[in-house]
């Protein structure tokens, strides 16, 4: 269930890497531009007053006020922010959660180092104090404060709440795959609880979660911080948020890293169908590795026939589940499906997959399960985080829905088929999950140029599942000043995923200035 536009990171520990120069290949002729210095701290970091309005100084004004957080190296705080951007100062708030890790030294301080996991809907301070503010490199945590938060409507910043576990639990299974109009009844069902859910609990929220929303949260984080320019480290939905971001403030970008990009220009129904196309190429880069292993549960011979399998493993659950060490909830369809796609994300869980699919067929549904409940944020005691409650309601408020109904679904499934015969109906039925929302889409698919920018590093990966590489091309070719790096390879994202190649790159441009040549490949 909701298996789509859920774009983020693997989770995967970012290993350190130094500055050493590796084999990359680059295209092109490109010349490479120094990006403007980074923002320290000190002087006047916030707007004139003529950039922003005297309503809107207090917020810019503000300072942060530092606490240990509890997790050993890291401070946490609280920004505010205005709940309604067009009614600031009317006593509504929200409360951002930021949390930092000081710059670790030696050397000159570059300032803040801003990290977004994507989502939308991951929470940034979760994935600062498990990954990012340990794992990246460490040349650039010595020299940049660490630093992230939960966007509004996400984990510690006015979340979004729509459905209890118990809820959850039986709305993660419900049949993505509706064989007549019982179960299309009962999907359209499904999706109009969830949107019911969301109103009833995060009425106050539910209109103020967009992307423009969060970006502008950002920019006064970054005043906040002392910083007179953003540095940003964007991964996924992430890169988004950072493109929005540096086209609504193109005077106020430092350095931009956007790691497995979206296109903004893309409609809801392309994002979802290209998405599609792009798990279905990771699945075939799956396919080809297993069948050389010597005991892969989907058999031997082309991808396409390993995908068959798949298939006919999916409708055997979708009409008897298997156990799975949970009465209430066996392996069927829905949570098989899920389970798969969460491996896709990162290579390394290519094993994983492997077993967990073997047992399954075997009748063993744990392993399986518990690959979903990573992709949903399930904890073991039945609670769920709002990372899916967050990602709808930002999606449905950032575009207009991909569908107007199931009839418009009905039309648009041979062209989900075609982009991805294992994955392609499924993926087409969640996208009907804005259709029902409560509240009216206050954006619309448009390409973001951050005229007046400086150099922006847009990275893609070319089997990556979740945003699929001619998203990356697109969105280097909208931005001005847009720069594209490209990782040859597998997986979702590509800073600190094992290529000296990229990661040189990324570090050099961070801590330098300097931005790839244009077309650089690794």
């Amino acid at each position: 269930m909701d298996t789509s536009r859920l774009l983020r990171t693997t989770g995967t520990v970012i290993a350190a890497a130094g500055l050493l120069l590796s084999g990359c290949t680059s295209g092109g002729s490109g010349s490479t531009a120094a990006s403007a210095t980074p923002g320290t701290s000190g002087g006047s970091a916030s707007p004139s007053p003529s950039a922003e309005s005297a309503a809107l100084r207090p917020y810019y004004e503000q300072k942060l006020t530092w606490r240990d957080c509890g997790v050993a190296g890291f401070q946490c705080s609280t920004m505010r922010a205005p709940l309604d951007y067009a009614k600031p100062g009317s006593g509504q708030d929200v409360d951002i959660a930021v949390a930092r890790r000081a710059a670790t030294g030696p050397g000159k301080r570059l300032g803040s180092l801003v990290v977004n996991p994507g989502g939308p809907g991951g929470s940034g301070i979760g994935y600062l104090q498990a990954y990012a503010g340990i794992g990246y490199p460490a040349p650039v945590r010595a020299q940049y404060d660490m630093v992230s938060f939960d966007p509004r409507g996400v984990d510690r910043s006015d979340p979004v709440e729509c459905l209890d576990g118990p809820a959850m639990d039986t709305y993660t299974q419900v049949d993505q795959t509706p064989d007549d109009q019982a179960e299309r009844d009962r999907l359209v069902a499904a999706f109009k609880e969830f949107a019911a859910g969301c109103q009833a609990r995060s009425q106050r929220v539910l209109p103020h979660v967009s992307t423009v929303d969060a970006a502008r949260d950002m920019d006064l984080l970054r005043a906040a911080l002392g910083d007179r320019k953003l540095t940003y480290v964007g991964a996924s939905y992430g890169t988004l948020l950072g493109a929005t971001y540096a086209d609504l403030f193109p005077g106020r970008v430092g350095r931009l890293v956007l790691d497995g990009a979206m296109d903004p220009s893309r409609s809801s129904l392309d994002l979802n169908r290209d998405q599609t196309a792009g798990f279905e190429t990771a699945f075939t880069s799956f396919a080809k590795d297993c069948v050389k292993q010597p005991e892969c549960p989907l058999g031997g011979g082309s991808p396409e026939a390993v995908g068959e399998r798949l298939k006919e493993f999916f409708t055997k659950l979708d009409a008897q589940p298997v156990p799975s060490g949970d009465p209430a909830r066996p392996l069927g369809e829905s949570l098989a499906t899920t389970g798969v796609i969460a491996a896709l994300y990162d290579k390394g869980a290519w094993p994983q997959l492997r077993e967990a699919l073997g047992a399954a067929m075997n009748g063993d549904g744990a392993s399986l399960l518990a690959l979903a409940d990573s992709y949903y944020e399930r904890e073991p005691d039945g609670k769920y985080a709002n990372l899916m409650f967050a990602n709808a309601a930002v999606n449905c408020l950032d575009q207009p829905p991909a569908f107007s109904g199931p009839a418009a679904v009905d039309s648009a499934l041979p062209s989900f088929q075609k982009a991805s015969p294992v994955f392609g109906t499924g993926f087409a039925w969640a996208s009907l999950n804005c259709t029902y929302w409560p509240v009216k889409a206050t954006g619309t698919a448009k390409a973001l140029t951050a005229k007046g920018a400086p150099p922006i590093v847009v990275v893609g990966t070319t089997r990556d599942p979740a945003t699929p590489y001619k998203w990356a091309q697109a969105l280097a070719g909208q931005l001005d000043s847009g720069t594209l790096l490209t990782y040859d390879g597998d997986g979702h994202t590509a800073y600190g995923q094992g290529s000296d190649c990229i990661d040189t790159s990324i570090n050099r441009y961070l801590l330098e200035g300097r931005a790839p040549e244009a077309g650089k490949k690794c």
